[in-house]
């Protein structure tokens, strides 16, 4: 199955790039390399146009071997051709359709040229309307602000973003005229037009930010920002400095790039050439999360590998996405301790356990593959770290940084600097991951307790054995384990062993994690996944049993002390489970998960105990907070049933008789004109002409910032053919000018 799959993958890679077949190798490679883009692009200046106009330039070069005289430039399907000039001289084109999946096209706009020797350069310039009929995280065009990323493929280029051997990255230039919004990109700006001069990926967003400068690092947070989103960023900030100050001590001199910070409605995660988006509500919580802390790490690390560093050829996402994770783990270790990079590491190892038996090798995985993130870059940090530990830190980074003088990186350069580890790196780029240590029950002799040991994998492991003895030490000891093959370990102790673990540092990617571990006390490579099980099941005592087995071992595992302290609430052991839910709260990084959760279970105990005002402030926080569905309506129920009033504005009930009035207008158009365009377009089209009653009764407004608003609401509606309904709806609303307009549906549990 695995080849004929790579077979079909070969297949489709070919039909994504502008390829050329050498003699000596037959896999696809690029016929043409962007130089520069340099771009120009004008936002709509009215909600009626959906419409972006564009002008891009490319400077391209033949990197094949043979003369080139066609052209294919691709671009996603909302855009509109309307010239293309070579040279200055204007040329005719064809168009044809390019699948990426079921729901994805592209088009490949194909042109004839006068021929083109290997290393000749030739410019093409394409003028185009790039169509946005809905706003998500990759593409936006709404009064409230703009964003195209790259993977919306908005901006014409040779090579598929999906190309196994690497995407187009080069330096660019991007102008954008958005009247009376901020721009921002990456690189340097003058003049209102921002200049990547290193590698990457043309993007931008447009909206409506203040500044906070520190530590050469500026942050954007929505206008009208108070003193605690202020503080925040300030926060941000310094995690992104140290991070390029940790970095710079791995790979050398940072390149001369500034470090942004932009806060985003929708996109956050996304990192290019120094330029981070991350969700505004990042700014809302009391402390910074895990995700967005590794999220900028790794983006620093990206200024060097993929930026000033080029990373192309076969198995480059292992550097790009494994090198880059790797450093930002080894950042987040220097910044909040040992402890909470293994829990990261614990994350990565359950990310990539969740693909592991359906991946193919790092040195021919695509990007068209659903596991490839969760492989290159979880399973290739694990390799990285593994080959430290082989050599030592400080040899792996020298050589790196002797390699990377050049301004390019490719994994022959890896293998060629680390040949003493040829066997281990051949098999772990060049397989699929096939190891699986085991640790069987520790058998007392004497004094001696033996543990037998397995390794089912093609290479010999050296790993250390760890032992729990009844008195809580713990014993350490080395064993080597052929491949293939039983080994064995001794420890000498007149205590007893109660647990034992093969590589408990979890060095080596393997097949399954959970039978590393004897007595096996959880059968799942999800540690989380195990409590949560019971939880769901509401198997309360047994949810709190497996999360202190877990908790034993990672006891900064916030989002398992979570269960453990929801779990306790349910059995009615409140001051345990307060205590539980206040050890969150105090964590050096908890996720945005754990702190609304810790905080809905801290408003359930202070209302069971008549506590009403701490209840509420509670509950607030945990809705301020925005990070998961039911964590903000389980906030939201517990305010409900306190009786909680709230001050409305009455403009927003004022906006909410004008929406009651246009919903059952059966015209669309009332609608729209009271939404922001673009953000809710399925929301509009389901009630559209099927709504025969409407009323919406305002409950509670939760400010996200000067500008937006959530709007919780008791929704009661009729539609047409079904019987009445009601219950919860929590809408956003933006400020569009003096008034409100709806830009989202958070909550619709109206039944």
């Amino acid at each position: 199955m695995k080849i004929f799959r790579k077979a079909t993958l070969a297949l489709l890679v070919s039909t994504f790039a502008s390829l050329t077949f050498g003699q000596d190798d037959t896999r696809p490679s690029a016929t043409w390399q962007v130089q520069k883009y340099d771009i120009s692009a004008t936002v709509p200046q009215t909600d009626a146009d959906r419409n972006m106009i564009v002008k891009a330039k490319l400077d391209l070069k033949n990197v094949s071997l043979r003369p080139a005289s066609t052209l294919t430039l691709r671009i996603g399907s909302g855009a509109e051709i309307t010239a293309v000039n070579v040279s200055g001289t204007a040329i005719d084109f064809t168009k044809a359709e390019e699948k990426i999946n079921a729901a994805t096209s592209l088009q490949r706009i194909v042109l004839r040229l006068t021929t083109v020797p290997p290393n000749g350069t030739v410019s093409a310039t394409v003028d185009y309307k790039f169509n946005v009929k809905d706003n998500n995280g990759l593409n936006a065009l709404a009064p409230t602000g703009a964003q195209f990323l790259p993977t919306s493929f908005w901006y014409p280029t040779p090579n598929s973003w999906y190309f196994a051997r690497g995407n187009d990255n080069a330096p660019f230039r991007i102008q954008v005229q958005a009247p009376g919004q901020t721009v921002v990109s990456s690189g340097s700006e003058s003049g209102g037009a921002f200049d990547q001069k290193l590698g990457g990926q043309p993007f931008f967003a447009a909206g409506s930010w203040d500044v906070v400068n520190a530590g050469n690092v500026a942050v954007y947070l929505p206008k009208g920002s108070g003193a605690e989103e202020q503080k925040r960023a300030g926060e941000l900030a310094a995690v992104a400095a140290d991070a390029r100050a940790f970095t710079a001590t791995l790979l050398g001199n940072a390149p001369d790039v500034p470090l942004r910070i932009v806060t985003v409605k929708r996109g956050g995660g996304f990192a290019g050439g120094g330029t981070v988006l991350i969700e505004d509500s990042v700014l809302r919580r009391s402390k910074l999360d895990p995700l967005t802390v590794m999220n900028i790490a790794d983006a620093v690390a990206k200024v060097w590998i993929g930026g000033s560093v080029s990373v192309s050829g076969d198995g480059f996402g292992f550097i790009r996405e494994g090198l880059t994770r790797y450093i930002a783990t080894l950042f987040v270790a220097s910044k909040f301790g040992k402890e909470i990079a293994d829990l990261e590491r614990l994350r990565q190892r359950t990310a990539y356990s969740s693909v592991v038996r359906r991946d193919s090798p790092l040195i021919t995985a695509s990007p068209l593959d659903d596991y490839y993130y969760p492989e290159v870059t979880n399973k290739g940090a694990m390799i990285w770290r593994l080959i430290a530990k082989k050599s030592s830190q400080e040899e792996l980074f020298n050589g790196i940084r002797s390699q990377i003088v050049d301004g390019n990186y490719a994994v022959v350069e890896f293998r060629a600097s680390n040949s003493a580890n040829k066997p281990l790196i051949d098999n772990l780029l060049d397989q699929v991951t096939e190891t699986n240590l085991m640790a069987g029950l520790p058998i007392q002799s004497g004094s001696d307790w033996k543990v037998a040991l397995k390794n089912s994998g093609p290479l010999d492991v050296t790993v250390n054995i760890s032992a729990l003895l009844a008195n809580g030490e713990r014993m350490v000891a080395p064993a080597t384990v052929r491949a293939r093959n039983f080994g064995d370990v001794v420890f000498r102790t007149p205590q007893k062993i109660t647990r034992v673990e093969i590589d408990p540092e979890k060095f080596y990617p393997q097949t399954d994690y959970s039978d590393d571990v004897a007595p096996r006390e959880v059968t799942d490579n999800d540690l989380l996944l195990a409590v949560k099980r019971s939880f769901d099941k509401q198997e309360f005592a047994a949810a709190e049993a497996t999360a202190r087995v877990v908790l034993r071992e990672f006891p900064r595992f916030d989002d398992v002390r979570i269960m453990l302290a929801r779990s306790l609430l349910a059995q009615n052991r409140t001051a345990d489970a307060e205590r539980e839910f206040r050890a969150v709260l105090d964590e050096k990084l908890p996720t945005a998960r754990s702190l609304a959760w810790a905080n809905v279970g801290l408003a359930e105990i202070a209302a069971k105990g008549g506590q009403t005002a701490q209840a509420l402030k509670f509950a607030e926080e945990a809705i301020k907070i925005d990070a998961e569905y039911g964590a903000g309506l389980a906030a939201r129920t517990v305010r409900n049933r306190l009786n909680a009033a709230s001050a409305v504005d009455e403009s927003v009930k004022a906006f909410f008789a004008q929406f009651d009035k246009a919903a059952v207008s059966n015209r669309r158009a009332e609608v729209e004109a009271i939404s922001v365009a673009g953000d809710v377009t399925r929301f509009i089209t389901g009630i559209s002409g099927q709504a025969v009653e409407w009323k919406t009764n305002v409950l509670h407004v939760d400010r996200m910032d000067p500008n937006n608003v959530w709007v919780e609401t008791n929704l009661t509606i009729k539609m047409l053919n079904k019987e009445p309904e009601s219950g919860t709806a929590v809408f956003r609303l933006a400020r569009v000018g003096s008034g409100w307009k709806l830009s989202g549906v958070d909550i619709f549990e109206v039944r």
